[in-house]
Parts: C-alpha cells; structure tokens; sequence
C-alpha cells in the first residue's frame, strides 16, 4: 500500500470521526455535505500547528476551544501521550466569526 493511499484513508477517518463528534445534524444532511466535499481532504492541525496558522492564538487558547467544543478536534492516543488534531477548516471558521 503507498503512502498516498494510506493517506486517503487516515483522511476519510479523520471525516467521519468528525462527523460522528457532531451534535444536531440529521444523516441526510451530512450524507449530502459528503456528496460535495469528497474531492477535499480533511486537513487536521496539531495544536502547535494551529498557533502558526492563526497568528497571536496560543497553544493554551486552542486547547480551551476544543475543551468547550468550539472547533472540532479528534485525540489521538490515549491519555497525556495523545495528540489533539485539530480541523483545520473549523479553526479558520471559527475565526472569521461564522462558528461563534
């Protein structure tokens, strides 16, 4: 297996862990997102990842909006040794004032 198709699929992983950690949307909805978003990957950001994307926002700050649900993340792992990935459309979205 290559490294591009490996990546395909951590890819559509990540998408559907997101759409699964969504609250309120109906099935029909998301299956109708997918239809049009399946060409685009999901791109996640570590949190440091994040502070270099959004200049002036802290590793601290980042956590605290994944801890209240603001930007949708996946933990990788378990315990302290996960990492926290981050979406990195919903970072930038919440940003320009349309997830607040």
């Amino acid at each position: 297996m290559s490294n591009v198709e490996k990546k395909k699929i951590i890819d559509n992983i990540f998408e559907l862990l997101i759409k699964l950690s969504e609250d309120g949307e109906s099935p029909v909805s998301q299956a109708n997102e997918t239809a049009h978003e399946e060409d685009k990957p999901v791109e996640m950001l570590t949190i440091r990842e994040c502070t270099k994307i959004i200049h002036g926002l802290s590793e601290h700050t980042v956590r605290q909006l994944v801890r209240q649900g603001k930007v949708k993340s996946v933990r990788t792992g378990a315990g302290r040794n996960g990492k926290i990935l981050v979406n990195k459309a919903d970072l930038v979205e919440y940003f320009q004032g349309k997830g607040a």
